[in-house]
């Protein structure tokens, strides 16, 4: 056998592999590493601590709650066999009175003596009562032991009686009972008292059959009371419940007015042979639980407080590394910053003597560290015709009155090259708050001068073409109102006051006197512009684009357009840039082509009318010549005497109405051809039609052309010039008529359709569109493509301004004109023009009831006007 000594080094032989991996692995863990280790080993054993202190706990815990529930379990079911064996010793003590009854061996006497000798002893038993086969009841013996006459009768309302009805338990245990001709125990139920009481029902039976049943009744509380032992009581408590989980009977005696809860710890078995009663035996813990045990809370108490503690020690640990870290990566930071940097550094101490240079220094003057260091006054890298400066500087600095903006100097490299260098100076101070040197950062700054040169330079040239701009350039402080630049021109109309720039930009002056106030512009809204956006982000407003506006100036009767944007100022301040460029004969010009435009209007409308002269007077000579037969034959009849007062009324209104007809058609015409300004209005697309078609009636009934219309109902109200439009429809039915009658169509091709229908499209939103449609010859390729040039036409005697016209009208109205072939297969059958007019659509509210020319109701309206030769 091994020694005990073999087993131990064998042993340590085992572990020392394991041994070495840890130490190795324990080795390769950086310094913060291990002591995190170390702090959270400690912490790692309490929490173990903890977890075993609280698991043995929960372990006796559980152990007494399976003991206590196995009591419970034990003392439940020997309740159970106590009442079941008192039952049956019951049921053994009624057997042989049932034999005698059913064997008619004893009566009624001799049964009440033996009842009370049952019922004397079983105190659990309420009554034993003898019914016969009708329900009658023929001896009952009440638990006392005396007879009751009181009991089980069929006139009363005791509960305990089987009474013919199936809601009642007794009931069903006496038809059980009779059909089984076996003993029954029937459901609980509430006997005269009120008590919780079951029955056991054993059938009489006789030669002729059934003859009745033997009742015993049993008290559910006493059977309880009687039936189970006291030292099981005294363990554990033991109830009955009902078929509804309800306390019937219990050992332990609730109190008043408080509501009975279940046992943390319960065991329940079926009360055999009662059918429906459960019994429960309840049992509770006699030891305290985890929240009630100081023990536990003290070892929990002790245990948090070390967590904690270790806790405290390990975030403790944590921010010394985490200074240290950061202190080493501070260091690292400038030594780099320090080599790596463009600007040389220098330090000295109070005595002048250079105590550091960094690489960046060295490179600059060619001199090596070792060079400089050490050194004192005056330095290698001083030019020799600069000492006398170059020490008085260095005086100054040591005196503490060095320029804030640092001293410009000339250096000299070790090769004997100058460059222009800037100097910063400021103190030393250690850690106790002393100054012990100087420290000097030196910058090249011969590009950047020559940068600075070159951009004086270029500053007086962008000043020279900005004074020789003809557009007026001003920049004004948002903030402030003050004019920080403005040209020439500026200065030429408005001199050098803010106002002329505050005019310009439709805006106020840090809310002091605006533009309309000082009397510059006209139609100046303050409302619609304010240039005070003091506090809002710069940013925001220096990345919005440039906007473009038309100011009038009253006081130099001018126009500018005026391009604005906001931008940075070389101080950092928000400023606002105008460009203001002189419009004044462009906007004449403007006037003067719209002038020309409203005489070409009228011009077309006179020429429509001369075309239409002929047709005019044709029109006009049917009236009058009504009205001259009318007043020849009221002449004639006034004359001879031959006219009745009526008739010659008639004849008056009928002339009236001819006259009426004729002052219409004049009162049309001038209306059309009345040179008037262009004003835009509320109209209805009814009534424009209305006006066109009674006009271009008189053109077609001349050519011998229909024309069926269409309106759409409910159509918005546009804002347009009405004559304008209807100008515009009248051309374009004139030259459909003409199309029709010069390509000599038949009669089933000489109708006109105008069409206006509501449309909706992505481009053009909400319109309303008229469309004019022929059965014509259409028209070429080439005459679609020039047909709104102006004086192109394809007419022998046209001037070419209709059609150009149109498309002038509707575009001024934001419209869309245009006109297309109609194709059947291969072959032209017609022609369609057709023009939009945009629309916003009205709220709900703001609909019209109803109009007198074109109603609201229906999809739409049709006419048809035939030609009449």
């Amino acid at each position: 056998m091994l020694s005990r000594l073999d087993v131990q080094g064998f042993a340590r032989r085992a572990l020392n592999p394991a041994k070495r991996l840890v130490s190795a692995w324990w080795r390769r863990q950086s310094p913060s590493r291990q002591d995190r280790f170390a702090t959270l080993g400690p912490l790692l054993s309490v929490v173990l601590f903890l977890a075993a202190i609280v698991s043995a706990f929960w372990y006796l815990r559980n152990e007494e709650i399976e003991r206590e529930a196995e009591a419970v379990k034990r003392d439940t079911e020997m309740a159970q066999q106590q009442i079941r064996s008192r039952l049956i010793d019951n049921e053994d003590q009624l057997i042989p009175l049932q034999r005698d009854l059913a064997n008619r061996a004893i009566d009624n006497l001799e049964f009440t003596q033996r009842a009370m000798a049952i019922a004397r002893n079983r105190p659990e038993i309420t009554h034993i009562t003898w019914l016969n086969a009708r329900r009658e009841r023929r001896v009952s013996v009440a638990a006392i032991g005396e007879q009751a006459d009181s009991l089980m009768t069929l006139e009363g309302s005791d509960p305990s009686m089987p009474n013919g009805h199936a809601n009642s338990e007794p009931e069903r245990a006496f038809q059980a009972a009779r059909d089984r001709r076996t003993r029954v125990y029937s459901a609980s139920f509430a006997d005269a008292n009120n008590t919780t009481v079951f029955q056991i029902q054993l059938p009489l039976s006789d030669r002729s059959g059934f003859a009745g049943v033997l009742i015993a009744e049993y008290a559910v509380e006493g059977l309880l009371r009687y039936s189970v032992p006291n030292e099981l009581t005294s363990r554990h408590a033991v109830a009955v419940l009902d078929p509804r989980e309800q306390v019937v009977a219990s050992t332990v005696t609730p109190m008043p007015g408080k509501r009975v809860t279940r046992a943390p710890i319960y065991y329940e078995v079926p009360m055999a042979p009662a059918p429906g009663l459960v019994l429960r035996g309840q049992g509770y813990r006699t030891s305290i639980g985890l929240i009630s045990n100081t023990l536990f809370w003290m070892v929990m108490a002790l245990s948090v407080l070390t967590v904690w503690m270790l806790l405290g020690t390990w975030k403790h640990m944590r921010r010394r590394a985490q200074v240290q870290n950061a202190l080493a990566a501070e260091t690292n930071f400038r030594r780099a910053m320090e080599n790596s940097m463009l600007t040389g550094m220098r330090a000295m101490d109070l005595e002048t003597r250079i105590s550091y240079v960094n690489p960046a220094f060295c490179a600059m003057t060619g001199f090596a560290e070792s060079e400089l260091i050490g050194r004192k006054p005056p330095f290698p890298y001083w030019p020799p015709d600069r000492y006398e400066e170059n020490l008085r500087l260095l005086q100054q600095e040591m005196q503490g009155r060095s320029p804030a903006g640092g001293s410009e100097v000339k250096v000299m490299r070790k090769d004997g090259s100058i460059f222009d260098a800037r100097m910063y100076v400021s103190p030393l101070i250690d850690p106790k708050g002393k100054q012990s040197g100087w420290m000097t950062s030196m910058t090249n700054i011969t590009e950047a001068k020559r940068v600075r040169d070159q951009l004086s330079a270029s500053h007086e040239r962008f000043t020279t073409v900005l004074e020789g701009l003809d557009a007026a350039v001003s920049v004004l402080s948002v903030q402030q109102g003050e004019l920080l630049f403005a040209n020439r021109s500026y200065r030429l109309w408005f001199g050098a006051d803010p106002k002329g720039h505050a005019m310009l930009a439709g805006s106020q002056l840090g809310g002091a006197t605006s533009a309309k106030e000082a009397g510059y512009a006209e139609g100046y809204d303050s409302d619609e512009e304010v240039d005070d956006y003091g506090g809002l982000p710069a940013q925001h407003l220096t990345e919005v684009g440039a906007d473009s506006r038309e100011v009038f100036i009253a006081q130099l009767d001018m126009w500018f357009d005026v391009r604005a944007r906001y931008l940075q100022w070389t101080d950092g301040r928000l400023a606002q840039m105008l460009i203001a460029t002189d419009i004044t004969a462009r906007r004449h010009a403007e006037a003067q082509q719209q002038q020309q435009a409203e005489k070409a209007q009228v011009t077309s409308r006179l020429i429509t009318m001369g075309e239409m002269a002929s047709s005019v007077a044709h029109e006009l000579n049917q009236p009058l010549t009504a009205i001259t037969n009318y007043c020849n034959g009221m002449v004639s009849r006034v004359r001879g005497d031959n006219i009745q007062k009526d008739d010659l009324i008639v004849a008056l209104e009928k002339t009236a109405k001819q006259a009426q007809r004729a002052g219409q058609i004049i009162h049309r015409i001038r209306a059309f051809v009345k040179k008037s300004e262009p004003q835009r209005q509320p109209a209805f697309a009814a009534s424009i039609v209305e006006d066109a078609v009674e006009l271009a009636g008189i053109e077609l009934r001349r050519r011998n052309v229909q024309i069926h219309t269409y309106v759409a109902q409910r159509l918005p109200v546009m804002r347009v010039d009405p004559i304008l439009i209807e100008q515009v429809l009248l051309n374009l039915l004139k030259n459909a008529a003409e199309a029709i009658d010069n390509a000599a169509l038949p009669p089933s091709r000489r109708h006109i359709e105008l069409r206006v229908v509501p449309k909706h499209t992505a481009e053009l939103g909400a319109n309303i569109e008229f469309s004019v449609t022929d059965m014509g010859p259409g028209l070429p390729v080439e005459v679609i493509e020039r047909m709104y040039e102006a004086f192109f036409s394809t007419k022998a005697d046209g001037l070419g301004i209709g059609l150009g016209l149109c498309r002038s009208i509707i575009e001024s109205h934001q419209g869309r004109i245009r006109a297309e072939n109609l194709y059947n297969g291969p072959s032209i059958v017609g022609c369609r023009f057709a023009f939009t007019i945009p629309v916003d659509i009205p709220r709900p509210e703001s609909h019209l009831a109803s109009h007198d020319k074109g109603g609201d109701t229906g999809t739409g309206t049709a006419h048809n006007t035939a030609a009449t030769p």
